[in-house]
């Protein structure tokens, strides 16, 4: 029998659940990776001769392909299991890093695009939706802080990856052979690492229930004890409001991610004390943090608040946030900091509820196809955000422009979409009765948690 068949990963009794957030940890910290991209963009722009707008490809393309293929692959997942998953996250997203090598080394831009962007976005798909699911059936009691501990490390990858790739520029250098070894390096170190998720996850066996813990009849209007299915869920305005709502969150919060460290630079080139470029990096690393530790606490307090009202801090403070950073953003680093970094953790709260919010609406019986689904709307932020802020800043800079002016339309635009992200939510109801699955009996066996 295959050793990535589902069936070989079934939990043996007394198995521990708290086994399963390591082994998405181990895939999430690598392919949270992503997160640290524009550690990479000033030396590929100085080497190959690109544009801001064009450094940022391999990122969006990384990020459209992670939400085509979490849609197209999330049923695979469901049926293959989270380990036969991760197996494809771990060769897709390592060797999309040995490919990006190769058109460092060679200065064929497009392969780093392919590599990096294509390849390495299939991984970071299959890998961000493989252990979702199986989370939360293992943590039915807690869907929020299961689903919150996981995620937050695809959001802390760059805690880690921001000074290692930074380390590795300043000793293998920032031409085209230093990049090149850079990528090198990542791919072989990021493949050994998320060996260890594929080896250690485990799926709870049918009916398995916490020791001690019975369901119960939701009373809270927005949760429900029925199941729908992904193919009808796609049919609920339900589903199609939370898109728009993780849709505009994620935009607002990955402009300025994919573009931290320039424009932590550009806020305060004119000041007596510009930002150099460790301390951008290091920028980048306090943004991962926020981003990993909004992660857990968010969707954990989201489980005592409840989704909706977690959406509406997250749309409503997030654009206040915005508006600071416009207004006052250039008056002070610790304000701009500070103001990012909320952002940033609303931004990674959004993708850590979002799975608690589509069980709480559709239940747990295709939840990881549905998220899978959900995830075009990261695909679609992935275009939007770096897009925005990237071509207004360039276009500023043709104009003559520098310093915060290249980013005041954008943040405006940011705090529009966030505006249209709370509504959306105001408009989420409970879904309709005829969307549900007719009711299966199963039997519940104990274990101990």
């Amino acid at each position: 029998m295959n050793f990535l068949d589902r069936s070989r990963t079934v939990a043996p009794p007394g198995w521990s659940r708290w086994l399963v957030p390591p082994a998405a940890l181990a895939v999430h910290l690598s392919i949270g990776q992503a997160y640290a991209w524009s550690v990479f963009k000033p030396p590929l722009e100085s080497a190959l001769g690109l544009s801001g707008t064009a450094s940022a490809l391999p990122f969006q393309l990384g990020i459209v392909m992670l939400g085509l293929s979490a849609a197209f692959g999330g049923t695979l997942v469901e049926r293959n299991g989270p380990r036969w998953a991760m197996f494809v996250s771990l060769v897709c997203f390592s060797s999309g890093f040995l490919v990006a090598s190769l058109g460092a080394a060679t200065g064929q831009y497009w392969l780093v695009v392919l590599g990096y962007g294509f390849i390495g976005g299939i991984g970071l798909g299959i890998g961000y939706i493989s252990p979702v699911s199986t989370l939360i059936k293992w943590f039915p009691d807690r869907p929020g802080m299961a689903t919150g501990i996981a995620i937050m490390g695809f959001g802390g990858g760059a805690l880690i990856a921001s000074p290692w790739s930074t380390g590795m520029l300043e000793s293998f250098g920032t031409d085209r052979s230093g990049i090149a070894t850079a990528f090198l390096v990542h791919g072989v170190v990021y493949a050994a690492f998320m060996a260890l998720g594929v080896l250690l996850v485990r799926v709870p066996a049918d009916g398995w229930l916490p020791d001690g813990w019975e369901p119960k009849q939701e009373t809270r209007r927005l949760v429900t004890n029925a199941q729908v299915s992904a193919r009808n869920a796609l049919r609920t305005p339900q589903f199609w409001c939370l898109w728009v709502v993780l849709c505009m969150n994620v935009t607002a919060g990955i402009g300025i991610l994919e573009k931290a460290v320039p424009m932590i630079q550009d806020f305060f080139t004119d000041t007596s004390t510009p930002v150099s470029v460790s301390a951008a990096a290091g920028f980048v690393a306090l943004l991962s943090l926020a981003n990993m530790g909004g992660r857990l606490l968010w969707s954990s307090t989201s489980d005592l608040i409840g989704r909706k009202n977690m959406y509406r801090v997250y749309l409503g403070v997030g654009a206040l946030m915005y508006v600071v950073i416009a207004q006052l953003g250039n008056d002070s680093k610790p304000l701009f900091i500070c103001c990012a970094l909320v952002i940033l953790s609303f931004y990674g709260g959004g993708f850590a509820t979002a799975p608690a919010y589509l069980r709480d609406l559709f239940g747990t019986y295709q939840v990881g196809a549905i998220h899978g689904r959900l995830l075009t709307a990261w695909s679609t932020a992935g275009v939007l955000g770096p897009l925005i802020v990237n071509r207004v800043a360039d276009a500023g800079e043709r104009a003559g422009h520098s310093g915060p002016s290249l980013y005041t339309t954008s943040l405006t635009i940011m705090i529009g979409l966030l505006v249209v992200g709370f509504v959306a939510n105001e408009c989420i109801r409970p879904v309709h009765a005829r969307f549900h699955e007719a009711p299966e009996g199963s039997p519940r066996v104990h274990q101990q948690s």
